[in-house]
């Protein structure tokens, strides 16, 4: 069996797999079938003959083609597109297909896991996932060693068996959330996976034979960046992928979700209508996570409730159409029952009354019947009426909205300033205030409140400093921090914030109160500051500028470092924002607080 499964690949195999092979056939051809080692070469054997050695699929080198694929799954992702379609047009110039490593990272919902099933679809390959979120044992990667009993070989080489390939596309979803137990840390072992250097030479524990894995492409996904070990995230290419604005949101719901869901359901497209401000609605106030997970929940509930609302209307005029002809025929059989004692005669009896009082009420010829029986159904069915979903009935179908208007106030009052922030659900808007406790000769002091993390905290102290100095500078006889014991609190008060990106937020709530003049009214900022007053660079600039346009923000004050990121970002994302770029905090408060009150 060995041997006839061994010879269509034998040209394609390679000499030192042959070598191993035709050692272990001698071996099992000398061993007694009862002896404990007989079935240990007998799996060892057939796991090596089992794997596609030298086999290929042929891969699609049209590009034009895989962008239609691309385009028909997914909306929008134009990084992941672009990189995929760059990949394709290597091959085709170099007239071979090879392997390599992306990680895709975003929030949930995004697309991530799917568009790796389209890659694979696009350029013609076999697909094959695994996910090692809380994967903490070696052995599910490398194998286990023969000598054990049960003994495995690893998810890669399980894999080949099942594509019968050796250039499959591979999702290894979740790699941020890799477990570490007592038998290993899986995050080294996936060290030699994904070099492109070494797995040319993949070593499985069990099979203990080179694989060449230089053909696979490697598609990771992951949520944050930062959990994942230095060395590993060195040797992937990382696409990320940012949520979606609204405009986006609604052509996904639409062409993609909508349909999904409709054929989920049951429902016909001519019985249900969702007008595009309901579809908004949904999105401003239900679903404004960065993904489009729980946009995708929502429509299928609206859809289930359509097709109940649907079903109940159906049975109910089926009831009053049926309903006389029933009567009838019960009153037949009650005044005969009593009658009658053979009980074939009263089920004739019955049938023929029920027949004739039927006929009565219909024409006699029967084209005339067919027709009017095709009326009834016609009103049947109009009386099943097409159901619109507006923003007037949409709490009936989803429920009273989960959001309301991020901004608090139409026009920040003194001391409280719109920040921006960034989260793994994506972008959000937050306020920073400041007001006065108490005020004393020395009293000096800052309070702070809002679940701050560290990093905050430090920047709310950094942020006080700066504030006393530029204050110092710009009104010298004013002494309002070394009297004033301040209180700085960040709603909302249960969700735990940090990171450095406040800092510019905080010291012009500061100043906006000890100048006792508000901000810049539509007016938004983000920035890690230092303590002579330069402004960093942050992260998240896309997720940050969709934040502020849901906000009707119309300026935005980023870091002058992240002008590039800012740049990159697609015109509809851009679109009617006035955006100023700073090195220092003097720009900032320039733009944010030097203007005449009384205009």
């Amino acid at each position: 069996k060995f041997r006839e499964r061994l010879e269509p690949n034998r040209e394609k195999c390679p000499p030192h797999v042959l070598q191993v092979i035709e050692e272990e056939l001698t071996k099992l051809q000398l061993l007694e079938a009862s002896s404990s080692e007989f079935n240990v070469t007998r799996n060892y054997l057939d796991w090596l003959t089992v794997l596609p050695w030298g086999n290929y699929s042929d891969e699609n080198f049209d590009v034009i083609q895989a962008q239609t694929i691309l385009d028909e799954d997914h909306y929008g992702l134009a990084d992941v597109k672009e990189r995929i379609l760059e990949f394709i047009a290597v091959g085709k110039l170099r007239g071979t297909s090879q392997g390599k490593i992306i990680c895709l990272s975003g929030p949930p919902g995004v697309g991530k896991t799917s568009i790796g099933r389209s890659i694979a679809r696009a350029l013609n390959r076999k697909f094959f996932r695994f996910s090692v979120g809380g994967l903490s044992d070696v052995a599910e990667i490398k194998g286990h060693r023969r000598t054990y009993i049960g003994a495995m070989p690893g998810k890669m080489v399980q894999c080949l068996k099942n594509v019968g390939t050796e250039n499959p596309l591979v999702l290894i979803d979740e790699i941020d959330k890799l477990g570490r137990g007592h038998a290993g840390d899986p995050a080294s072992a996936l060290l030699e996976l994904l070099d492109p250097e070494q797995n040319a030479n993949f070593l499985d524990h069990y099979l203990d034979v080179p694989i060449d894995l230089s053909k696979v492409l490697f598609v990771c996904t992951a949520n944050v960046m930062d959990n994942i070990p230095n060395p590993l995230l060195d040797r992937m290419e990382v696409i990320a992928i940012a949520g979606y604005i609204t405009d986006e949101k609604m052509h996904i719901a639409r062409d993609y979700l909508e349909k999904t869901a409709r054929e989920a359901c049951g429902v016909k497209p001519e019985q249900v209508e969702v007008t595009d401000a309901a579809l908004l609605g949904l999105i401003e106030n239900y679903c404004r996570e960065a993904g489009v997970r729980n946009l995708q929940k929502h429509i299928e509930k609206i859809y289930r409730k359509i097709a109940l609302r649907l079903v109940r209307e159906g049975s109910s005029n089926e009831s009053v159409m049926v309903q006389p002809a029933d009567a009838k025929a019960e009153v037949v059989d009650e005044s005969d029952h009593h009658a009658a004692a053979n009980k074939a005669d009263v089920e004739v009896e019955t049938s023929v009354q029920v027949d004739t009082v039927q006929t009565n009420d219909q024409p006699k010829d029967p084209k005339n019947a067919a027709d009017s029986k095709e009326l009834q159904e016609t009103e049947a069915t109009k009386a099943v009426e097409k159901v619109v979903v507006d923003t007037s009935n949409l709490a009936d179908f989803v429920g009273k909205p989960v959001f309301h208007a991020e901004r608090i106030y139409d026009q920040t009052p003194v001391g409280v300033v719109m920040g921006l922030a960034w989260t793994a659900m994506g972008g959000s808007t937050l306020y920073i205030e400041t007001t006065q406790v108490e005020q004393g000769e020395g009293k000096g002091a800052l309070h702070l409140t809002g679940q701050l993390g560290d990093v905050m905290k430090e920047s709310a102290q950094i942020a006080h400093t700066l504030a006393r100095a530029i204050l110092l500078e710009k009104e010298p006889a004013n002494p309002y921090f070394a009297n004033s014991k301040l209180h700085l609190h960040v709603p909302a008060g249960a969700t735990p914030k940090d990171g450095p990106s406040a800092g510019c937020t905080m010291i012009t709530s500061m100043l906006s109160l000890a100048m006792k003049k508000p901000v810049r009214k539509d007016l938004a900022m983000t920035g890690e500051v230092t303590l002579t007053g330069k402004i960093l660079p942050i992260g998240g600039v896309k997720e940050k500028t969709i934040a502020a346009k849901r906000s009707e923000v119309r300026t935005i004050i980023f870091p002058a470092a992240n002008r590039r990121d800012y740049d990159e970002l697609a015109p509809n994302v851009t679109e009617g924002l006035n955006v100023h770029f700073v090195d220092d905090y003097s720009q900032i408060f320039s733009l944010a607080l030097e203007y005449d009150v009384n205009t």
